[in-house]
């Protein structure tokens, strides 16, 4: 039976025994009325079932919240959290309703005394007030710890939602584990799929990237081979020749017993270069020595390649070739060439692929076409047609130190005589003189001497 029911039973059946009462007419002697006490006695009993009841329920609940706290206790920390507050719930709800239990037996008791007071007519109205005044005491306590229970039980159900929502939300998250250690598969083999791909398409690049390398070299080594097979126009050879010419000036002074002597020479030249160094080729008319007279000492001698607007250099040296006393090379460093900013011609090495040659006369004053021949008793000298060239610039016959180059660009050689050009092939010196203010040590005049008499020594058709 419902508690709150069972009190208000209690309170009609006193307020009925209080109102139907005849005080004036009470006696007193005690008047047994058994269907009061049987009345406390039947609510005493189902009050104590009623109780028992609710303990059942609460221990049976109690065991079910727990297997539930077990079976969610190895999902999430929070769980246990939640679980141990309910069993404090629990705790304190089972405290209240054994004190309301208590209360409520108090208050049956005070029900039977106040009986019993009714029925021996000799309590007074003080002490009916009193009764009245304890039991609406008591009353109120047990409808706080009723109320305590309902909200102990509205804490109940809210605990037992936030368990169910986070057992909910700990389903949903095992599920997104799966989800994205499937999805993490996929992926993983896509990965590996488009790296075999980029290793087949690095593997093509390979042999694509070989195979241009390779056609370009080839395509490279045919263009190299198709321009060395083309000739070049003279027009061209010869406007780039004036471009790249350097103005070569020479001093030598010396004392005679006529007086002092002092000779200055001027030619026009190019670069040319063997590979490694870099020189300035000239005959030695171009200079101011010569092998038709006696070798006399020079005391200064000078040389200063000259270049528009305003630059000038000077040579260390003059290297008299072994290939032929009459070829004279200059050196030249990379700075200098580099501040001149001139071509430097490369040596021909087939000076005879093509049977004509560009042959360029006194630096710059003619050009033309010219055929030349081999001359079998005298390897490296070719016999050039000194006949007048009507296919030049002017008409003009070749002379000593014009310059002859091969219909590819490259330099062949020299003009040494009217009639013969040595075939530049080697810097190798014979004999050097060092310019300076003071080459009187060096013997220049024995020098010299050694070169005339070589000189002499060549043939007479080469002299």
């Amino acid at each position: 039976m419902n508690k709150t029911l069972l009190l208000i039973i209690c309170d009609f059946l006193l307020l009925n025994l209080l109102a139907l009462t005849r005080w004036e007419k009470a006696e007193p002697a005690p008047v047994n009325r058994p269907p009061v006490p049987e009345m406390g006695a039947n609510v005493a009993t189902k009050d104590d079932d009623l109780v028992a009841a609710m303990q059942t329920v609460l221990v049976d609940e109690r065991g079910a919240r727990e297997a539930l706290a077990e079976k969610l206790t190895s999902t999430e920390t929070t769980l246990a959290e939640r679980e141990r507050s309910l069993a404090q719930l629990q705790v304190e709800r089972a405290e209240l309703a054994t004190t309301l239990s208590g209360t409520q037996r108090e208050a049956a008791e005070l029900s039977r005394r106040v009986a019993a007071a009714t029925q021996d007519a000799t309590l007074t109205k003080e002490q009916l007030a009193q009764l009245q005044q304890e039991l609406d005491t008591k009353r109120a306590e047990a409808q706080k710890q009723a109320d305590a229970i309902a909200g102990l039980e509205r804490s109940q159900a809210e605990a037992r939602q936030k368990i169910e929502g986070l057992t909910v939300a700990v389903k949903v998250a095992e599920q997104e584990r799966v989800l994205l250690k499937e999805t993490a598969e996929v992926f993983k083999r896509q990965a590996e799929a488009e790296r075999a791909e980029r290793e087949k398409v690095q593997a093509t690049t390979v042999q694509l990237a070989q195979g241009v390398g390779e056609l370009a070299e080839k395509s490279g080594a045919l263009t190299q081979e198709i321009r060395d097979n083309r000739p070049i126009n003279a027009n061209v050879l010869f406007n780039d020749f004036l471009n790249n010419r350097v103005r070569t000036t020479f001093t030598a002074h010396r004392k005679s017993f006529l007086g002092p002597i002092t000779r200055t020479k001027e030619a026009r030249t190019v670069f040319i270069t063997d590979g490694e160094s870099v020189y300035a080729l000239l005959h030695i008319d171009d200079t101011p020595f010569s092998l038709g007279e006696n070798g006399a000492d020079w005391e200064r001698v000078t040389a200063e390649f000259t270049r528009p607007p305003g630059y000038r250099t000077a040579a260390e040296r003059l290297d008299f070739l072994s290939l032929d006393p009459r070829v004279v090379v200059l050196p030249v460093s990379a700075e200098q060439v580099a501040a001149l900013g001139v071509k430097v011609y490369q040596t021909a090495l087939e000076p005879f692929k093509f049977p004509e040659a560009v042959l360029i006369s006194g630096g710059g004053t003619g050009y033309g076409r010219v055929g030349f021949k081999l001359d079998a008793g005298q390897p490296g000298y070719v016999s050039v047609d000194n006949r007048l060239v009507t296919r030049l610039f002017g008409e003009f016959a070749p002379s000593r130190g014009d310059l002859v180059f091969s219909q590819t660009g490259e330099l062949l050689g020299i003009m040494v005589s009217s009639s013969y050009c040595v075939i530049v092939n080697n810097v190798l010196p014979a004999r050097t003189i060092r310019t300076g203010e003071d080459v009187k040590a060096q013997a220049t005049g024995e020098i010299l001497d050694a070169l005339a008499a070589r000189y002499r020594s060549l043939p007479f058709k080469l002299q």
